[in-house]
């Protein structure tokens, strides 16, 4: 079956209902929805995030557009040869991602950008669809532990025998694929050093010579 995303307004998970209703009431000028993925389904490389920023993707409706750690992710993406055109935080900016595509754990803005394991296990049915539909797929990078472990979780591995650490490459034997962490571009690991653009180029570097 080919990929589906969810519906705009979702219903699958309460709490993120609600807190949505409170965003159109706040915010009647932003997306407001389940964020669509960023990207084409025939790239080698899936990057999966935590779910969007309230302020970020949750207005743009587009990945990491508009939020700090989209600022880190699309610059160094581009440097890479990984991306094109002129980053404006916009989902109309017409920038480009090349062989990558961008999608998030959980679908829909979470209250303080924490999710519920409930509700990553719920949101685990796009992933695993999208996973499947991306004919190509060689590399997941996953952005953060969440995210680690939703991949772990949708694919069926013992997340135990999986740990996540950053630039650590996982080989996923039944999927022929390859996992690869990092920390989350958040600005809070930005700020607090434990995570640098360099850690992360890093991270692009490996994946770049493992692709090859």
């Amino acid at each position: 079956m080919p990929f589906k995303c969810p519906e705009r307004n979702c219903a699958l998970c309460p709490r993120l209902v609600e807190f949505r209703k409170t965003n159109q009431e706040k915010y009647p000028t932003y997306y407001n929805g389940a964020v669509p993925p960023f990207g084409n389904l025939d790239a080698e490389i899936l990057i999966v995030g935590l779910a969007p920023g309230l302020n970020g993707a949750n207005q743009t409706a587009r990945p990491f557009t508009n939020d700090y750690a989209g600022d880190i992710l699309y610059p160094i993406l581009k440097e890479f040869g990984l991306a094109k055109g002129n980053y404006q935080k916009r989902k109309d900016d017409g920038f480009e991602l090349i062989n990558v595509r961008i999608t998030n754990s959980v679908r829909c803005v979470p209250p303080k950008n924490q999710v519920t394991g409930e509700e990553v296990k719920t949101c685990g049915k796009f992933l695993i669809d999208e996973i499947n539909n991306m004919k190509n797929l060689k590399i997941i990078l996953t952005l953060g532990g969440v995210a680690h472990n939703a991949v772990l979780g949708v694919l069926g591995y013992k997340k135990a025998a999986f740990k996540f650490a950053h630039n650590a490459v996982h080989h996923l034997a039944k999927h022929n694929l390859l996992m690869i962490n990092s920390y989350h571009t958040s600005r809070y690991n930005i700020n607090t050093g434990v995570l640098t653009a360099e850690m992360f180029k890093d991270v692009i570097k490996n994946i770049l010579n493992l692709i090859k």
